[in-house]
Formats: C-alpha cells, sequence, structure tokens
C-alpha cells in the first residue's frame, strides 16, 4: 500500500460545484489541489472564496495548453456545456495520460468515454482516463429507474424540480430569486440534454419535465413507472433494497424523501413507492443535492477509482 499523494487541478472553479470539489479535495488525505482556473477570479486567494480550503493557491486564468502544461494527475472540467473541448485536446496532445473529469454534457453522449455513474457502470470501467461526468437529474432518474428497469411496459415519465443553482451562476430567469418567488418554473418540457442522456444511457425512452424552484440546491424527482406485470408494493421495495444493499451513497426509505433533507448530503434517498389500482404502476421518488452527488461528489467518486483509491475517500457519507 502506497501513500503516494496525487495532484488534481480544476478548470471553470468559479461555479457551485467547482466550489464544492475544492472543499471536497481540501479534506482529502491522498489529493492535493495543484490549480485552479477562472477567469473572473484571476489573481485571488482560493480560501478567501472558500473557508475550507486552507492553502495558499491563487486562481488563474488558464487556457488549454497551460493547463495541459502544469502536468498533473488528473484535471476536472467545470465548465459550461460546449467549452471543453480545447481543453480536451490540449491535454490529449500533450498530456495524455491525465485523467479528465468532464462535469459538462460534451461527452456523455461519446462512448469512447467512461459514464461515470458509479452505481450503475462501476463494472465498465476499465482505467479509463476520459471520464463523464452524468448529469444531476440524470442521475437521479437512472437510479430510480434502473431497479425495474427490465420489467418497464413502457417509457418512464419523469417530473424534476431543482434548486436554482442548478441553473449555475450565470445571471438567468431561472436562478433570479425575485422571479422564482413563490414561483414554479417549468422549462425544456420535451428534449431536454437529460432525457436524451437517461434514454441513451438506460436504452429506454424517457420523457423528462424539469422545473426549477425557489430553493437553492437540492432535486425531487417524481418517476411514473409502468410495469408489464402487476406487483406489490413489498415485492417492489425489496428490488431496490436488493438493487443498492450494497451502494452506501443511496438509501431506500419507506417514506417519500423531502428535498430539505439531502440538501448538502452526498447520498441520494429513493422512497415513497406508491402503487396505482391493479399494481401495474408505480410511482417513486427520488431526491438529490445537485451541487454534490450529482456533481461534485460523484467527481470525486470517478476520481478516487481512476487514481487507485477507494471509491468513497473523502466521501463524508
Amino acid at each position: 500500500m502506497t501513500d503516494k499523494k496525487f495532484s488534481v487541478g480544476i478548470v471553470g472553479a468559479r461555479g457551485y460545484t467547482g466550489a464544492e470539489l475544492i472543499r471536497l479535495l481540501a479534506a482529502h488525505p491522498r489529493i492535493e489541489l495543484a490549480f485552479v482556473s477562472s477567469r473572473e477570479l484571476d489573481g485571488q486567494r482560493v480560501a478567501d472564496h472558500n473557508e475550507d480550503y486552507k492553502g495558499e493557491l491563487r486562481y488563474e486564468s488558464l487556457g488549454p495548453d497551460a493547463v495541459a502544461a502544469k502536468g498533473v494527475d488528473a484535471v476536472v472540467l467545470a465548465l459550461p456545456n460546449g467549452k471543453g473541448e480545447p481543453f480536451v485536446a490540449a491535454l490529449d496532445a500533450d498530456a495524455p495520460d491525465t485523467v479528465i473529469v468532464d462535469l459538462s454534457a460534451d461527452y456523455r453522449f461519446d462512448n469512447s468515454w467512461y459514464y461515470g455513474l458509479p452505481e450503475l457502470t462501476r463494472a465498465r470501467y476499465a482505467g479509463q482516463k476520459r471520464i463523464s461526468n452524468p448529469g444531476c437529474y440524470a442521475t437521479a432518474m437512472q437510479l430510480a429507474i434502473a431497479p425495474l428497469l427490465s420489467q418497464l411496459a413502457g417509457p418512464p415519465t419523469c417530473f424534476g424540480v431543482s434548486g436554482w443553482s442548478g441553473a449555475g451562476t450565470t445571471p438567468s430567469d431561472k436562478n433570479d430569486p425575485e422571479l422564482l418567488r413563490d414561483n414554479l418554473m417549468p422549462y425544456a418540457l420535451t428534449n431536454h440534454v437529460h432525457e436524451r442522456e437517461v434514454s441513451g444511457q438506460l436504452g429506454v425512452p424517457v420523457e423528462f419535465m424539469p422545473h426549477v424552484a425557489p430553493h437553492f440546491r437540492g432535486i425531487t424527482m417524481t418517476v411514473n413507472l409502468w410495469l408489464q406485470q402487476p406487483r406489490s408494493r413489498e415485492e417492489v421495495m425489496a428490488l431496490y433494497q436488493q438493487r443498492y444493499a450494497n451502494e452506501p451513497l443511496v438509501e431506500v426509505v419507506d417514506e417519500a424523501p423531502w428535498v430539505s433533507r439531502i440538501a448538502g448530503k452526498h447520498g441520494v434517498q429513493i422512497g415513497g413507492f406508491t402503487m396505482a389500482p391493479g399494481n401495474k404502476r408505480v410511482v417513486v421518488v427520488a431526491t438529490i443535492d445537485n451541487l454534490l452527488k450529482g456533481a461534485a461528489t460523484q467527481a470525486l467518486q470517478n476520481l478516487n477509482r481512476a487514481l487507485g483509491l477507494d471509491e468513497l475517500m473523502a466521501v463524508p457519507y
């Protein structure tokens, strides 16, 4: 057993997910934060923006070639969709052995990348150094559907409600607390990128209707599932308990979970199993912190595995 330490850099560290990842890495015994890149915060001390980080690093504004020249063991890309390709190209050319964990949707549909939802895709990991981190909504949907996947009689219908941190830090209607006050804002009601992502990963069409609510963090995902054969509530719940029995970050609960109770937590709660008359339709509710298991915690799971560490090292659970 070696105590080797690994170096990791974050590109796009100004956002909410970047801040959560800095906090997680600050407590990691085997991973050292080597650099954090942000154009807006260039030159400012990381510790002045993140109370959990006690080091001396300052934010830098690094282009693709500068990131590749850093020579770190891993790079996390926490950039908006469509912005990561130049960094991947530079690392491919100049530092191909660097692990890349991309938090955007850019490579979730690229079969040459490992899709890192550990609870469902762990068996597919074979040392890949290019890892696509699943979306937050997509993580909740897949974990809520997977135990019944082989028994579905039709497309799952998913009604998702996210806190406004899911809309990022760039100002928009979806993260404006004044517009969201006393409001529930539907958007992208068909063909959302996470609808396509989940449909592709599970191999079945999935219908997804996202909304944003006035709370800051956390997702409630209510999933309607039609079954080929009648099942009792006890049978359905047992399938979930069996599927996730050895997954510390997935908790199967009896009642429908509350989003207020998942905020700040690193796992997913799934519960509320309710059968419709005839027992061929079940409604399941999942909650997840979109910034943690929906992003930063999952990225750390993927980093740990890619660096040969225990998947849950430095993940509080």
